[in-house]
Formats: structure tokens, C-alpha cells, sequence
């Protein structure tokens, strides 16, 4: 019997690191995937990091017979704060 195969799309978020130490790296994260984040040392090298780090949460999700979540489409907004 064939294994059955699923696709999963997630909104990933890049983010540029702000240390000077990591100039040109990117931050990457799943907010559909609580605490799925990796980076790279350029956009590319960050999704690719990412797609290796969202496999492995949804196969130990999987391997512990817990729902794999859907994906969300996150609302990003700017907020000011005064001190």
C-alpha cells in the first residue's frame, strides 16, 4: 500500500539580525508552529533552515499523535510605546 503523501504551506517570517556580530543573517519564523525558528546566513539559507526545522516539528507532532496545526495568517502591525 502507497504512503500517502501531505503538503503543508506555513507563513514563514524573516526578520534581518539586528547584531552587527551576524550582519546579512535572517531570522526566521513559523507562527502557526510555536517555537519553530532557525536562521541563515542570508534569506535563502534561512528558508531552507526553516523548511528542515518545520519537517521536524511536524514529524514529532506526528510521532506523538498530536494534530498538526494550519497554517494562520498572522496580522503584523506597528505599535508606539512612550517612556
Amino acid at each position: 500500500m502507497a504512503k500517502l503523501i501531505k503538503k503543508y504551506t506555513y507563513t514563514v517570517i524573516l526578520e534581518k539580525e539586528l547584531d552587527p556580530e551576524f550582519k546579512g543573517y535572517y531570522n526566521a519564523s513559523v507562527p502557526a508552529l510555536p517555537g519553530c525558528f532557525s536562521y541563515g546566513k542570508n534569506k535563502k539559507e534561512a528558508l531552507d533552515n526553516i523548511k528542515e526545522a518545520i519537517l521536524c516539528y511536524i514529524e514529532d507532532l506526528k510521532k506523538n499523535g498530536e494534530p498538526v496545526p494550519e497554517d494562520i495568517s498572522p496580522y503584523i502591525e506597528k505599535v508606539e510605546v512612550v517612556l
